[in-house]
């Protein structure tokens, strides 16, 4: 009996500690609203201040799983909220695990409409694990301002 409590216990603690992890993972309202903050910071300061800030990890701009990466037009990476090892690399050859090259797509779609989600794969730095993540981004002038959700 006493092996079979502390199996239910055991799992009611995984369940909760699933829960709270769930409930701390950001929404997208707040990965939109992260990426007008950056905009809006953008004007009042310029690129590259707002490079330097988007890079600092310690920021304003990287709230819990919530960080904000900076593409150019041609899928350079000038800012990376969450792995400063992103920064400086060229994207537009990159696939997901699935095989999808999220950069090419999200440099078409930018092409035709100022802001929108897209959905692939990345790993999370959090955990470092492979997760689905949905992506919101918005063009600035000549660059992308992105910040994404993680889904699992």
């Amino acid at each position: 009996m006493k092996v079979l409590q502390k199996l239910i216990l055991t799992a009611a603690i995984l369940g909760l500690s699933t829960i709270a992890n769930a409930a701390d993972r950001a929404t997208p309202d707040q990965a939109v609203e992260l990426v007008h903050k950056v905009i809006e910071y953008m004007k009042a300061n310029g690129k590259e201040k707002t490079i330097a800030e988007v890079n600092n990890v310690n920021g304003q701009f990287r709230k819990g799983d919530l960080y904000v990466t900076i593409n150019d037009m041609h899928a350079n990476t000038l800012a990376h909220g969450a792995n400063a090892k992103m920064q400086g690399k060229n994207l537009y050859d990159l696939r997901d695990p699935d095989g999808k090259y999220f950069m090419r797509e999200r440099l078409d779609m930018v092409k035709k409409q100022k802001s929108g989600w897209q959905d692939y794969k990345f790993v999370n730095p959090s955990d470092g694990k492979m997760e689905k993540k949905a992506m919101y981004f918005e063009r600035a002038g000549d660059l992308i301002v992105n910040c994404g959700v993680y889904k699992d």
